[in-house]
């Protein structure tokens, strides 16, 4: 008899509502909010607007050849190579 009264004490007592049977399924637990209606594939939302009124007009072409070529090509970060290529498209030479 006392061993019996130790074994319920010393099981954990779960709340019925935490009980496998009171749980009820979660359809769709995940939502992927990269997926938006709204923007048309290929387009990249972006978090900051770019500000070019503080570059010189050469600066500026240049800073919009680069965002051109990365929206372009998907990319966030461009290469050196990668840079060199939109400036020489600009055409600028050694």
């Amino acid at each position: 008899m006392a061993t019996e009264s130790q074994n319920q004490s010393s099981q954990a007592v779960i709340p019925e509502e935490l009980r496998p049977e009171a749980v009820q399924p979660v359809e769709k637990a995940f939502v992927d909010r990269r997926q938006t209606q709204g923007n048309p594939p290929g387009v990249e939302r972006r978090q900051f607007a770019n500000h070019y009124g503080d570059l010189s007009e050469e600066s500026r072409e240049l800073a919009t050849a680069i965002d051109q070529y990365k929206l372009l090509h998907r990319r966030r970060f461009i290469t050196y190579d990668e840079m060199l290529a939109v400036i020489k498209s600009l055409g600028y030479h050694k």
